[in-house]
């Protein structure tokens, strides 16, 4: 992929207000799709979607984990690319009150009972 594209296809990922949350959350915490699922209070399929799109970006990756994906932030990317836009979400939004809400929901889900459910 061209720089110019690839530059284009981050911020194209970037431009959505779910994607933000998804990636600020993974910057405190690794989590599944589930619990996504729950702070979100969005679809399975809908937060699936995001999911993919950061990936293809190469900002997080999935983990298998027995029956779940651990997503996380992609910290070991050689991509100057990337990397600079995690820095750069590592300082923005820090007081805005939905990224406040989600941290203090993050610490209250248990993938163990919302996935299961």
């Amino acid at each position: 992929m061209k720089s110019l594209e690839k530059q284009e296809h981050i911020f194209k990922a970037l431009s959505d207000k779910s994607r933000l949350r998804i990636l600020k959350m993974l910057l405190n915490k690794q989590l599944c799709v589930c619990e996504m699922t729950e702070i979100l209070k969005l679809a399975t399929s809908t937060v699936s979607n995001h999911l993919s799109i950061l990936s293809e970006t190469g900002l997080i990756l999935g983990e298998k984990d027995g029956k779940w994906i651990n997503y996380r932030i992609n910290k070991e990317t050689k991509d100057t690319a990337v990397s600079s836009v995690l820095l750069y979400l590592q300082l923005v939004l820090e007081d805005d009150e939905t990224i406040l809400a989600d941290r203090r929901i993050i610490s209250t889900v248990d993938r163990n009972i919302i996935c299961c459910k």
